[in-house]
């Protein structure tokens, strides 16, 4: 406490910046990569979605009420995360004569959203790991597709 400042408050809100900027670059990363092979959901969606999953999080389990704690169920946000990134995801997927496309982006969000779940909870070694692997996978296939 500093002359009747309670730091503990900016410590925590600087926490949760730092989580919201850790979210949006590592699906910016993922969003990146989509944005430069032209699909439809991009940069600003992949981003929108990791940031928004991130802040559904922080909201859900460190935002609440201490009288609160106890009576809610926390885990609700979650699956209405995945409930609700299905859905987004669903609209990226195009079904056209019998070939289908967009079933990589619909992924990639729906792991963007998980990314964005994980650093909303303070981990950041998994969600950094899943974005790694997340790009060379995407990139890996760029690659494939032109040596062939």
């Amino acid at each position: 406490m500093l002359d009747g400042i309670d730091l503990s408050y900016f410590e925590n809100q600087a926490e949760y910046v730092l989580r919201i900027f850790v979210a949006a670059v590592l699906a910016g990363i993922i969003g990146y990569e989509r944005e430069r092979s032209h699909k439809p959901a991009g940069l600003r969606t992949h981003i929108f979605v990791g940031m928004g999953a991130c802040l559904f999080t922080i909201a859900s389990f460190y935002l609440l009420p201490e009288n609160l704690e106890g009576s809610a169920d926390v885990t609700r946000i979650a699956a209405g995360i995945v409930a609700g990134i299905s859905f987004i995801s669903a609209g990226s997927i195009i079904a056209l004569r019998g070939d289908v496309k967009g079933l990589t982006t619909a992924a990639s969000l729906w792991v963007i959203a998980a990314i964005g779940l994980m650093v909303g909870l303070g981990n950041y070694l998994l969600p950094i790991v899943a974005t790694i692997i997340s790009y060379i996978i995407l990139r890996f296939d760029r690659v494939k597709k032109n040596h062939d």
